[in-house]
């Protein structure tokens, strides 16, 4: 079994729970420490047992907590030297520390955790693919273009995180400045809602039970947008389509192997 919740998806702050029943790790952190703790207690979890912290790049949205979380508890930071090189002054002093390269798999306590370069624009982004007890989570987020190494590092999950970032009609009206388009719309920039149907449905198996559409741009999309084009995707497929929020943490949702039917608990 594993469970995992986004505890926020979005420009203002990252973080991704997974816990395998004894241990959790935690996927960036763009939260303060306050609002990390406050989230978790919402949904009726902790940080205890969380035995390590991975960073998928260096934006702020994604690290802005790191530093404090490591000092606060102690917990090993498992980063790429580029992106550890890359981070801002204020994040501070991270012990302990653990580097990594794109493309190595990590064993964390019960996790084989499987990176794979993404593109964007970062110094050395990279995704992840967490297992334990038999359950696949594959995370694909804040990336322009679904290659085909994204593609063939997240067959077989039994839960897919997927951006679905912005629509491209109102993105083209968008009051953003045209630099800031160029940049989202780019093959390093973020996904569209079109880009992570077609991603999506290379993926679709039977045995997939979970797809969370996450980093929902506020100004360039709509959740309803976004579940109307994915639900043409999944169709008639047993898997629970759910769409991450900025403001409020999701249940934590559990992933059984080789099963069709899950929950949240």
């Amino acid at each position: 079994m594993l469970r995992f919740s986004l505890l926020s998806s979005g420009s203002a702050g990252n973080a991704i729970l997974i816990d395998s029943g004894d241990h959790k790790i935690l996927i960036d952190n763009g939260l303060s420490y306050k609002e990390l703790l406050s989230r978790a207690t919402e949904i009726g979890e902790s940080l205890d047992n969380l035995i390590g912290v991975l960073v998928t790049h260096e934006h702020g949205d994604h690290v802005n907590g790191v530093g404090v979380l490591s000092r606060k508890q102690s917990v090993p930071t498992y980063i790429t030297r580029p992106t550890f090189k890359a981070l801002h002054p204020r994040i501070g002093k991270i012990d302990p520390i653990e580097h990594f390269d794109s493309g190595e798999t990590l064993f964390i306590g019960p996790f084989k955790i499987t990176s794979f370069r993404i593109s964007h624009d970062a110094m050395d982004p990279v995704s992840f693919v967490v297992e334990t007890q038999g359950c696949r989570l594959g995370l694909a987020t804040d990336l322009g273009k679904a290659t085909h190494l994204v593609r063939e590092r997240l067959e077989g999950c039994h839960a897919l995180v997927l951006e679905s970032n912005y629509c491209p009609l109102m993105i083209r009206n968008s009051p953003y400045p045209p630099a800031i388009i160029q940049r989202i719309r780019s093959n390093q920039g973020h996904l569209s809602n079109a880009d992570m149907n077609s991603l999506l449905a290379e993926l679709i198996h039977e045995n997939l039970q979970w797809v969370v559409a996450v980093h929902v741009s506020q100004e360039n999309n709509s959740e309803d947008l976004v579940r109307r084009m994915a639900q043409q995707v999944l169709k008639d497929h047993p898997a629970q389509l759910l769409i991450a929020d900025q403001e409020r943490p999701s249940p934590m949702y559990t992933i059984q192997p080789q099963a069709l039917e899950a929950s949240p608990t």
